[in-house]
This record gives structure tokens, sequence and C-alpha cells, in this order.
């Protein structure tokens, strides 16, 4: 039971105004007028310690022991039974001769109110590209910037908004991600922007490191963000021979390996430990990244880890990302 801190007739404060009436001698008027009650309340409190002990002092259900004017449960499978033949509410009322409200109320119930629950829900297109390199999705996460403890960690939020009001506040970053939609092999780098000129940079270095693990990328996904729909990417994408593929507008699933990364890298590095400040969470992304692609089993690949899939089975520690 979720009591308010401050309530008077808790099961505790309840046992102590039924025991001033049992032991004490007090009357069932001055017991109600010492807890702030009515002597019609502590009777019932007392009728029920009287009856059932300490356990009858806890709450119990409001719900009636009976409801006579419930539909039978015979009319509700009827209901169900016609709705799953697709019969409209109004159809299903006329059927059975029931008001619609009360259809309404069943169909409501049982989860049924709309047509197209019935439907069977179309599963997700899943694909995995047959070589490295084939497709490399691309994303965007931004990130707070900050000089002490966040409150994540700490819970504790004093302080920020007069940060924010002052012009104090230290800012944003944004971590730009790729990844192979084969091998999961993944690459980072933390720039101070979303623009065109970081979205080009994080390109020309995700194609050098997957070079250097001999992997040509020839396609790189990405959202309809605007720095992917620049010129300046387009060029660059032209200059690098690679085809750049936008996903569909408001289907993010289309761009998922990506968004799933990002979302590993967030409980396992962004918000895993207490940073003192935004420069140490940075200094250690290379490392959580390095765990990720070369020791960490991935789920989709059977747990096979993504730098397995390119068939290297040496550990050159940090090297690729210098």
């Amino acid at each position: 039971m979720n009591v308010h801190k401050n309530a008077r007739l808790t099961p505790r404060g309840r046992e102590a105004m039924v025991r001033s009436v049992i032991t004490e001698g007090a009357t069932r008027a001055e017991a109600a007028q010492r807890f702030n009650s009515t002597p019609k309340t502590v009777a019932k409190w007392v009728r029920r310690f009287r009856a059932e002990g300490r356990a009858g002092l806890s709450d119990r259900s409001s719900r009636p022991h009976s409801l006579p004017s419930q539909t039978p449960s015979a009319t509700c499978d009827a209901v169900e039974a016609l709705r799953r033949k697709r019969y409209s509410q109004a159809a299903i009322a006329t059927e059975l001769g029931l008001s619609c409200a009360t259809v309404s109320r069943i169909l409501r119930r049982l989860g049924l109110s709309l047509l197209s629950t019935l439907q069977p829900v179309k599963p997700r297109p899943r694909y995995e590209r047959e070589r490295p390199g084939e497709i490399i999705h691309l994303d965007i996460k931004k990130l707070g910037r900050f000089n002490r403890t966040g409150h994540r960690i700490t819970g504790e939020r004093t302080g920020q908004s007069n940060q924010r009001q002052n012009g104090t506040a230290p800012g944003w970053e944004y971590v730009h991600v790729a990844i192979d939609d084969h091998s999961r092999v993944a690459f980072s780098q933390i720039h101070p922007d979303e623009k065109k000129a970081s979205a080009v940079a994080h390109l020309k270095a995700a194609v050098a490191y997957y070079r250097r693990l001999g992997v040509t990328v020839t396609r790189v996904m990405t959202d309809n963000g605007g720095c992917y729909k620049s010129y300046a990417f387009r060029d660059a994408c032209a200059a690098l021979g690679i085809r750049h593929i936008r996903t569909k507008p408001y289907t993010p699933q289309t761009n998922g390996k990506a968004e799933r990364f990002i979302k590993t890298a967030l409980n396992e590095w962004a918000y895993a430990t207490a940073f003192n400040t935004s420069e140490e969470r940075k200094a250690q992304l290379p490392c959580w990244e390095h765990r990720y692609n070369w020791h960490r089993p991935h789920m989709g690949i059977n747990k096979a880890t993504p730098i397995s899939r390119l068939g290297l089975t040496r550990n050159n520690l940090l090297k690729l990302h210098n």
C-alpha cells in the first residue's frame, strides 16, 4: 500500500486508535476526536480488529462482492466472437440485442475497440548485407557537456538551471557514429556540432578506418538530417566513390543498427561511469569502442565479436583509432 507519509490512519495509526478503545477504555467518540475521525469509522476498525486481529486493519479492495448488472460472460464471449468475424459495433449490438454503449464497453475491456487490432502485426524487415563495407550506417547523437558529475548519476539537478540562465552552461557535443551492416564494427568521433563540415570529416575518417581493416566502403546510409542532405556531403561521397542512401522519412528502424549502437554506447559508455567532466567521458570513448569491436560479444551476430566477421584475429589494441 502506498500511504502518504503524513497520513494519520495508516495501519499503525488504526491500531493505536483501536487499542485506545479496547485497552484504555476510551469511548468511540473520544477516540474519534483524538484521532480526527468519526465514531462510525472507529467502530468499523474495532470490529475488524476483534474479528481478524492486526491483519484486519489493512486496506481492502473497494470492488463490490457482486455485480448484478454486469453483462454475463456468455454475452461477452458472443460479442468477442462476432468482433473477430469483423462485425462492426453497431452490427454486434443489433445481432445480440444490446446497446452500442454496452458493446463498446465490452470491446474496450477485451482490447478490441479497433478493427485494426485484429490484423496480424507485420514483422519488421530485417536484413544483413553479405559482405563488409556494402553499407555503413551513419548517425549522430547529441550529448550535453558538463564540468561536474551529471544528474543521471547523482540525481541532483540543483544549479543546472542557474548555469543556463547565466550563460555559463558548458553546451553540447555530438557523437558521430558509423557501423558496418555486416560485421557491426563501429567507428565514432566526437565533434562540436552536427553541421556538414563535421559530417564530412567523420565520413572521411570512417572510410579511412575501415580501409585499414581491409574493408572498402561502397555505400553509406543516413537519415534526412540537414548535414547529410548538404551538397558538401554529396560531393564527399562522390569523391570517395560511395553511393549515399537516405532512409524513408519517419522510419528510423531502417537505420536501426546505428540506433541500436547509440543506445548501447549510452548505456555502456556515456552513462555507465560517474565521469567528473565531459572531457573524461570523451577520452574513454576509444577504449570502450575498442572493447566493443574486439572483445564484446554481439547478440545480433550469434554472440561473436564484430571484428571476427572481418577474419582478423590479431589484437592491434587502439592504433586503429589513431
